[in-house]
């Protein structure tokens, strides 16, 4: 953890969940504590993405309902296409 501030947090768990912890941390010759910091940084990095995501999502659905430009899936699959095949083809442009 470094210099950063340490936050002490109590997190109240099943038995079963307590031990199969306890048992990923002996094979992998880690404290339980090392698995449960990378158990929850992998949870909360994968969980900011998928908002990200969905945010992304929403903004470009509202940019859509403002201008109404897009593209038709046979344009974005075309290009897609010829990008697979190696084509330095542009994006086509959004239309209304």
């Amino acid at each position: 953890l470094g210099m950063q501030s340490v936050v002490n947090a109590s997190v109240k768990m099943s038995p079963t969940l307590r031990e199969r912890i306890q048992n990923l941390a002996k094979v992998r010759k880690q404290s339980a504590h090392a698995v449960m910091l990378q158990a929850l940084e992998t949870f909360v990095s994968r969980e900011e993405r998928r908002e990200a995501w969905r945010q992304e999502g929403i903004a470009a659905w509202e940019e859509y309902k403002q201008t109404g430009l897009h593209l038709t899936q046979e344009e974005l699959e075309s290009w897609a296409n010829n990008i697979s095949q190696g084509e330095r083809t542009p994006m086509p442009k959004c239309h209304v």
